[in-house]
This record gives C-alpha cells, sequence and structure tokens, in this order.
C-alpha cells in the first residue's frame, strides 16, 4: 500500500546514478498515480535535473537570493521585512508548474558563504512547501553535506544510491552514521544499486543486509537512458519497454511509492 505523505531523500556518492534514479520515479509515479500532489526538487547546486526531465526553469533560488542580496540596501531605505518579501520573490519566481507536478531548484548564489545561505533558503522553503503535496521527491547534492546542513529533515524516506565503487558503499555507510548524529527522523533508509556488474550485485546486496539496509533493486545498465541523455532527451518520455524502467517500477513497489 503506498505511503502517505512520501517525502524522500535520494542521496550518494557523486556520479552514482541519483538524479537518473529521481527523473525514473517520477516517471513510474505519473504513469500510476493520478491522486497525488508532487513536489520535484533539485538540491543538487549543478542543476542537472531539468534537463533530464526537460523542464526550463525561470530562476533558482540561488539567482532569487543573489538579487535579492544585491538589492539589501534599497530595501533596507523602506523599512520591507526582508525574510517575508524574500520567500515571496521564491514562491513567485522559482516554483515551476509542469504537467501533474511543481518543480523548484536550488542553485547557488555567487560569492562565499552563498551556498550555505542558498541551502538555508531552500529549507526553510521546504517546510512550508511539503505541506501542500502528498509526494516530494528530492535529488539531493552529492556527499554528506546536506545531511549536516540538515536540508533532509523534512523527509521520512531516505534512499543512497551506490555502484560498483566500494568508494559509494563507503559514503553510504557514512550517511547512515550522520543521519543518527544530527537526528534527522527517517522512517526507512533504501539502498539501490545502479550499474552493477552481475558479478558484484551480490556481494552490494550482502554489504547493505550487513549494514542494516534495505536493498530494494540495482538499475541496470540501460540503452535508453544512454540514448537520451546524450542527446537531451527527456526521460519522462522513456518507452515502458525500458529496462531501467521496468526496475524502477519494481523499486517504487518496494518502497511503498506506488
Amino acid at each position: 500500500m503506498p505511503k502517505r505523505p512520501f517525502y524522500v531523500s535520494i542521496s550518494g556518492k557523486g556520479g552514482t546514478g541519483k538524479t537518473t534514479l529521481t527523473a525514473l520515479l517520477l516517471k513510474v509515479l505519473l504513469e500510476e498515480s493520478t491522486d497525488d500532489d508532487v513536489l520535484v526538487v533539485d538540491a543538487d547546486p549543478a542543476m542537472n535535473l531539468p534537463q533530464i526531465l526537460g523542464l526550463s526553469i525561470n530562476k533558482s533560488i540561488g539567482d532569487v537570493a543573489e538579487e535579492f542580496r544585491r538589492g539589501f540596501e534599497r530595501l533596507d531605505r523602506f523599512g520591507f521585512e526582508k525574510s517575508a518579501l524574500l520567500e515571496y520573490y521564491i514562491m513567485r519566481d522559482c516554483i515551476v508548474e509542469a504537467e501533474r507536478f511543481d518543480f523548484i531548484a536550488m542553485g547557488r548564489g555567487e560569492g562565499e558563504g552563498c551556498y550555505c545561505y542558498v541551502n538555508s533558503l531552500l529549507s526553510g522553503i521546504l517546510g512550508k512547501l511539503v505541506q501542500h503535496y502528498s509526494v516530494v521527491l528530492m535529488d539531493m547534492e552529492a556527499g554528506l553535506e546536506h545531511l549536516n546542513r540538515r536540508l533532509d529533515r523534512h523527509v521520512n524516506t531516505f534512499i543512497i544510491v551506490v555502484d560498483n565503487s566500494l568508494m559509494s558503499l563507503r559514503t553510504a555507510e557514512k550517511m547512515r552514521e550522520v543521519i543518527k548524529e544530527v537526528g534527522l527522523r527517517i522512517n526507512d533508509i533504501y539502498v539501490v544499486g545502479n550499474r552493477l556488474p552481475s558479478t558484484r550485485e551480490e556481494a552490494v546486496i550482502k554489504w547493505a543486509s550487513q549494514n542494516m539496509f534495505k536493498y530494494v533493486g540495482t538499475i541496470p545498465e540501460d540503452e535508453y537512458i544512454a540514448e537520451y541523455v546524450a542527446n537531451g532527451i527527456p526521460l519522462l518520455n522513456i518507452p515502458r519497454n525500458s529496462k531501467a524502467l521496468e526496475v524502477a517500477y519494481q523499486i517504487a513497489k518496494n518502497i511503498n511509492l506506488i
């Protein structure tokens, strides 16, 4: 039975396939659900998800924050409450209303310290946004820093994507430690393998079990994904006979997304 609300952080070492998995799970959700209000969050400053989904974004939170920072002096003269006004601009300019889902991108500002500030803005905005959605899919930045900044505090489900590298497994182990250290209330922590050789998959599944992770599936090599990404074709258009999409359906069931 699908879990609602379903707020998931999709995380892992850089290059493991977090963005691809986010797109595939969104594709599954849009095909299987007609009742959900869905928000997709690109919390990676690299902002690759809009292209993968075929979206054009007007501004990221980082863009608005930078414009706002430059106008601080002028606004101070008029006595505006800056935090409320900034929140209004973000809501107005950063949310993309796509067909059957909404989208927002974190991006990053310019200059030293801007990234932490933008991260803080996104965290604050999410606290107010998520209550309006039954499903939130968050494509996180690579590594551990988003945990330390507590951007994940709004989620109840956590997916860590791993690949064939030992480093990706060590990153997953560290993530579990940091989740406990910062006191995040995560109901379920899942692991998804991506492009694992058949000779390696069994060992990764065994590792997951030994480390108290729930292993929910392996995304295989897929010629459609390779072709679509290489040619800038949105993954939401991937055909139903895609091997990766078939596995994504099973993963979605295993994590109670559908």
